[in-house]
């Protein structure tokens, strides 16, 4: 099988198998990318991460368009884009199709809420992994956490989170020995 299809393939089970979005994609892809096809290292795999949550789109669609482009340059990132994306635009289309006669169903409703756990499951396993690649301990956990306090209780734009961590950041380097 060429890398083409390869990366086609892996894309499109990871986009066609997970459900909740890009987050929740992440622990799916890091086991098929880094444990199972040993593709990049963990610290590849971290980086790319953050670059895909720091590129405007859809985050699925920017890591698997970055990890393809590691491979194969543009080609390869398009590649891999169509393939976490492809099952997802077919899904959708399907449920447009036939969504109105059976939207009022009690057992649609009750799926999508007994769904709802799952996917908050699937979003903090990656959030745990990534804090522990971050070497987030419990000397420097208060810095994520006062972040999202200022976010979401007071409305502080995240953008001042970013400046002031980084700010912090440099002072630290510059302070620390």
């Amino acid at each position: 099988m060429g890398i083409y299809t390869d990366l086609f393939v892996t894309f499109s089970k990871i986009g066609g198998f997970t459900l909740g979005g890009g987050y929740a994609m992440v622990p799916v892809m890091e086991k098929e990318i880094v444990d199972k096809k040993q593709w990049l290292t963990k610290e590849e795999f971290m980086d790319i991460l953050v670059v895909a949550q720091s590129t405007p789109g859809l985050f699925a669609i920017d890591m698997a368009s970055h990890i393809g482009y590691k491979f194969k340059g543009v080609s390869g990132g398009i590649v891999s884009a169509l393939g976490v994306a492809g099952p997802s635009i077919i899904a959708i289309l399907l449920i447009a199709m036939f969504f109105q006669s059976f939207k009022d169903n009690e057992y649609v409703e009750k799926f999508f809420m007994g769904v709802r756990p799952c996917v908050v499951a699937l979003i903090l396993a990656p959030c745990f992994s990534m804090a522990k690649s971050a070497k987030i301990t419990w000397y420097n956990v208060w810095i994520p956490i006062v972040c999202a306090l200022l976010i979401c209780a007071f409305g502080v734009s995240p953008i001042w989170c970013i400046v002031g961590a980084g700010i912090g950041g440099y002072v630290y380097g510059k302070v620390a020995p």
